[in-house]
């Protein structure tokens, strides 16, 4: 009991604060996800996929500070990782899939003439598959492996559904067809890089999810503020186009070619 109390007194106050800070920085991961639901509702895509956006980017650098403060010493009953598996789920596949069922390709409404992202006899399969795919992975042992790579394409559907609104620009039944391929790669072996863990060639994927990244807000607000520069645009999607070749090309690679990779999960 003595060695108990003496552990828990053992951080200053403003370590404390410091770890309360940072648990509520990835709890405001949810709260952007909120809004970015009442951003479809509104068809407010643009809006919504900002909000996404910046939830990814929460993500992404919260466990960082949450190393460079201990949380999980500092406040042992608070879990930070429950906390981010509960928030992933909801911001990488719930809102996404209900994203993927509303949105219209090019944001023009179904009332004036415009099309669903995926047909409309075949949105609610679309949600179906998206939410129960993101579930069964989320449950499988060995989601990420012992050196940090996703095993199956991660439960990424924001992304997808990015993909398929601003880069692609395919008709509705391609975009189906494309959710059902991502699906099924969800359970296809393949090593896929964790950005901020994957310790093989890390600078470069760090660089590499950076220009991700930016071309896609760059690509986002060209389009949504009509940019007249079409080179602006151009440049954007291929930029796209060319990082999420490399994290496929990095997937196939890790996974059957490099000694030092290949073949631990």
């Amino acid at each position: 009991m003595g060695k108990e109390l003496n552990h828990k007194l053992e951080y200053s106050t403003g370590r404390k604060l410091a770890a309360w800070a940072v648990h509520l920085f990835t709890a405001s991961g949810i709260v952007a996800g909120f809004f970015a639901i009442v951003a479809i509702a509104e068809a407010n895509f643009f809006l919504a996929f900002i909000l996404l956006l910046v939830t990814t980017i929460i993500d992404g650098i919260d466990g960082t500070f949450a190393r460079m403060v201990k949380t999980t010493e500092v406040l042992p009953n608070i879990s930070g990782k429950t906390m981010d598996y509960v928030i992933d789920f909801a911001t990488y596949a719930i809102i996404p899939a209900y994203l993927i069922y509303a949105a219209t390709q090019g944001g023009i409404s179904v009332t004036d003439g415009g099309e669903y992202l995926i047909p409309d006899y075949l949105r609610e399969v679309t949600a179906v598959i998206i939410l129960l795919i993101s579930a069964i992975y989320y449950g499988k042992e060995g989601m990420v492996s012992e050196d940090y790579y996703f095993v199956g394409f991660p439960v990424l559907w924001n992304l997808v559904a990015f993909y398929l609104y601003y880069v692609f620009n395919l008709p509705p039944i391609w975009n189906f067809i494309l959710v059902l391929v991502f699906g099924i790669l969800h359970f296809v072996p393949i090593k896929f890089m964790y950005p901020s863990r994957t310790q093989k060639f890390q600078v470069l994927n760090i660089i590499v999810t950076i220009l991700c990244i930016g071309s896609n807000f760059a690509l986002l607000v060209v389009i949504e503020w009509d940019f007249s520069g079409v080179y602006l645009e151009i440049i954007a999607r291929v930029v796209s186009i060319l990082t999420l070749a490399y994290f496929g090309f990095l997937g196939i690679y890790h996974t059957y070619f490099d000694k030092e990779t290949k073949g631990i999960a």
